[in-house]
């Protein structure tokens, strides 16, 4: 049930597009070791800032090590490595956040608020510089910070002694450096519920593989399970006075939305992760309460013991996974996620402001705009109001897809087509 905010621009800094510029695949670029950077993202509605809270590595990269100056999708935000001395392009990644989300609701009126976010960038050979930038709806920069990175810093913390929690591989196709490595993490699972949790990832997997495209694409991914302890078993439930002591403190009530559960503690999540590859998150909630949520270029958060928990995972992966926007509604939200004057970068929805640049190429001929819907052809392809949670002004592909409804069997041909385009972006040249 991710919400996604913020719109952009074409970014100077990182070239969007499904189509790379020129590979960077020098040492440079494609180093032995990763670099991660923690950022303090803050502020109300009137102001945000970025401060950096810490730098570390730990041995080997299993980012992308093609279209590395160019992002896929634009995102709510980007950040960008370039060499110090040349100026050249290192790796660019675009994102979303919980604290940008956080700034649509009223308590951000009045409220100033700080929220941890972590970045994998490959660690550079040389002396180099990070950009982080955040927008907002009419793509303007409403935050930005840049500063400089020496691979030799001693204050950059080596991970590479840090404890690997137990784990096991449930797909593997190859060599992390070739695949998209997914991890997926125990959350309010005790040591003793180790292997109910490799049953229950599993299961995930298996969900997201028997489904288009990535059934189709399997070969390209890893998946490890990674059974981080909990103290306490099942997660915390704010709205029961229930609050539980797990790996990653995560809660259902984010933004006091009963369904919306979310971790704050990014940190303890990636330190979790610091000596298995990893590029994607999931996190399963060891609960029957229904929830989760979906963050950009972030991680996906579920709950393994509703009778929801495969739809559910693999539409909060296709949040998390590729920025798919949801695309049912209900008129509820503080400020409205989408404008008529701006066109969402997510792939799955449109204001019609520049619907040239979305399925508009898939329409059947003389197709309606919009597209009225007809229960006698649900499968068919057109531009059906309502989506991004607003029932006027946003537009879906279908009546009915992974993205809207559990009961929806399938991702629509549009969220195929944004899927299959992402995995090649992330696997070929």
């Amino acid at each position: 049930m991710l919400r996604f905010i913020y719109l952009l621009a074409f970014s100077a800094l990182c070239a969007t597009s499904t189509h790379a510029q020129q590979n960077n695949t020098s040492p440079a670029s494609c180093p032995g070791r990763t670099l991660r950077v923690d950022y303090d993202f803050s502020g109300n509605t009137h102001a945000q800032h970025i401060a950096v809270a810490g730098l570390s590595s730990f041995s080997g990269w299993a980012g992308r090590r093609v279209h590395t100056d160019s992002v896929p999708l634009r995102g709510n935000g980007d950040i960008t490595l370039r060499d110090l001395h040349t100026g050249r392009v290192l790796y660019c990644q675009s994102f979303s956040t919980l604290f940008q989300e956080w700034l649509t609701t009223e308590e951000a009126t009045h409220t100033s608020r700080s929220f941890e976010n972590t970045f994998l960038l490959p660690m550079p050979a040389d002396s180099a510089e990070v950009t982080v930038r955040l927008f907002n709806f009419k793509h303007q920069v409403t935050s930005s910070l840049t500063h400089k990175v020496a691979p030799d810093d001693i204050l950059i913390r080596n991970l590479d002694r840090t404890p690997v929690p137990p784990h096991r591989y449930l797909h593997q196709s190859g060599p992390a450096a070739d695949k998209i490595d997914v991890a997926i993490v125990a959350e309010g699972y005790t040591a003793a519920q180790a292997e109910a949790f490799y049953a229950d990832a599993q299961t995930a997997v298996d969900a997201i593989l028997s489904h288009e495209p990535f059934k189709q694409y399997a070969d390209r991914f890893n998946f490890v399970a990674v059974a981080a302890a909990s103290a306490d078993s099942d997660v915390s439930i704010p709205k029961e006075g229930i609050w539980r002591n797990t790996a990653l403190s995560s809660h259902f009530s984010t933004f006091y939305s009963d369904r919306y559960l979310t971790t704050l503690h990014q940190r303890d999540l990636h330190n979790l992760l610091a000596r298995i590859p990893y590029e994607h998150i999931i996190i399963l909630a060891n609960t029957y309460t229904y929830g989760g949520g979906g963050i950009y270029n972030a991680y996906t958060l579920t709950t393994t013991h509703h009778a929801a928990f495969r739809p559910v995972v693999v539409h909060e992966f296709g949040h998390s996974f590729a920025g798919l926007a949801d695309e049912y509604y209900y008129d509820d939200q503080y400020e409205n996620y989408y404008s008529p004057d701006v066109e969402p970068w997510e792939q799955n929805i449109t204001t019609l402001k520049n619907f040239a640049e979305k399925w508009q190429d898939m329409l059947p001929r003389r197709t309606a705009i919009p597209t009225q819907p007809d229960a006698k052809h649900p499968e068919r392809i057109g531009v059906y109001e309502g989506g991004g949670y607003m029932s006027k002004g946003v537009y879906r592909a279908l009546q009915d897809c992974r993205m809207k409804t559990n009961e929806c069997k399938a991702f629509c041909p549009v969220c195929q087509r944004a899927l299959s385009r992402l995995i090649n972006f992330y696997t070929h040249e």
